[in-house]
Order: structure tokens, then sequence, then C-alpha cells
């Protein structure tokens, strides 16, 4: 007799518990609770860089908002990532659930930043989840290398547009007008 494994369901996730000293963060990727470590001071850091870069381009140019983890990113029931990074158009302003104080639905633009624990799971795993789901840009960044990887889907394929060394600028179609350079992340 083949035993076949549950996939865990976002409702079941949303309702787990989990100890007070627990540090870590969880994410519902193809139905598998995936554990996270806390962030490093690096990666806090090129958080804050790259979403003040942003948010400083949305204050002169208010075409959506932008967020980042903790925050779920529900994009089916058995798919629930926590970007480290993203923004939502005004134009998709309601796949902000406020009831549920999480966003339900496909975010514009998402920024992975890689870690030695995350590279696969960033690289292959949600990659392939950004593009099966119609994420229309998606970045990694690499602070070992300090490069970033610019993806765009072009007919539900997510093609290599950029990828920045040295020093080079960071430039988003999503993010009209945004460009940020390379030295101004690492």
């Amino acid at each position: 007799m083949e035993v076949l494994e549950k996939m865990l369901t976002y409702r079941k996730y949303r309702e787990m518990e989990f100890d007070d000293d627990d540090n870590f963060q969880y994410e519902l990727i193809n139905g598998e609770l995936m554990r996270k470590a806390s962030p490093t001071l690096q990666h806090q850091r090129l958080v804050r860089k790259i979403a003040f870069a942003i948010e400083k381009h949305l204050e002169s140019k208010p075409i959506g908002e932008v967020f980042f983890a903790p925050l779920d990113v529900v994009l089916d029931e058995h798919n629930v990532p926590q970007p480290d990074i993203f923004f939502v158009g005004k134009d998709k302003q309601f796949i902000l659930d406020e009831n549920e104080q999480v966003v339900i639905g496909i975010p514009d633009l998402i920024v992975e930043i890689l870690s030695p624990g995350s590279v696969k799971r960033d690289r292959i795993i949600k990659k392939k989840i950004y593009e099966q789901f119609g994420i229309p840009e998606f970045w990694l960044v690499d602070p070992s290398y300090k490069n970033v990887e610019i993806f765009r889907l072009v007919d539900g394929t997510y093609e290599l547009a950029d990828f920045i060394e040295v020093t080079g600028t960071v430039k988003s179609l999503v993010l009209e007008g945004f460009e940020l350079g390379l030295d101004r992340i690492f």
C-alpha cells in the first residue's frame, strides 16, 4: 500500500503556533513548511538599502507600495513565501488583504537576497514558483559575489534581462525610472 504525504495548506499553516523562543521564520513552499534562520546583519543591511531606495523612488513616483519580510504572500493554498522585498503596484492594491494582514495574490516585483542556506531555495525552488505564478520581475541579490540578476517574465518564462556586477546600475521595468547603483547596495 502506498502512503501519500498530505501537503500543508495555507489555513493549517496560519493555525500553527510556534514557541516564543523560536528564532526561525517559516514559509509554505509547495505544501511543505520551510524553516529559515533569522537574517544576518549583512542580509538586513541589504534589505534596508534596497527597500529604502525603492521607497524613496515611490515618494516621487507614487505607483505602489514596497514591503519586506516577514510578510506572507499567499500565491495559492500551498505556496506562501515571505520574499525579502516585494512591490505591489497601485493597480493591484486589491491583493493587500487588510483583514488577514497578508498579501493574497501576485506582486509585481520580488527581490530575494541569497544567503548560504538559501541558495537552492531562492535560486531554484522559489524562482520556479515565482515564474509559475507570473511574477513579472524577479531579482536575485548575491552578497557573496556582489551582483544582482534581474529576471523578467517573457511568454510565461523567466529570461535573464540583466546581470549587474562591479560598477553597474540596477534598473527595473516594473518600477519605471528606478535606478540604483551597485555601489549603493554593496
